[in-house]
């Protein structure tokens, strides 16, 4: 996957999140910010903003999958978010001072 580039039809991604009744404001939002992104984005990131929306890692899984990406990558995605998450909350729990 590294390296890849999956390009999705802006009409067909909001076609598969209305599927998936994710709504409009919220949709508009995910725009907006692919938008600000100059519709260029990660796909760790990306599955954090369908997360944000309100879906699922099943859909989201089906999402990549009709972008054509195949669920080895998908995994990658998936675990790397999860480390991301997990940097996240660690950094907010534990301060080290060194002296």
């Amino acid at each position: 996957m590294a390296g890849s580039t999956f390009v999705v039809n802006r009409l067909e991604l909001k076609k598969m999140l209305a599927m998936l009744k994710v709504n409009d404001k919220s949709v508009d939002e995910l725009e907006a910010n692919l938008n600000r992104l100059h519709r260029h984005v990660n796909a760790v990131s990306f599955a954090g903003m369908l997360q944000k929306v309100g879906l699922k890692q099943g859909d989201i899984t089906n999402v990549f999958r009709r972008m054509g990406i195949d669920d080895i990558s998908i995994t990658e995605i998936f675990n790397a978010l999860d480390e991301e998450k997990i940097n996240e909350t660690f950094g907010k729990i534990v301060v080290l001072s060194i002296e």
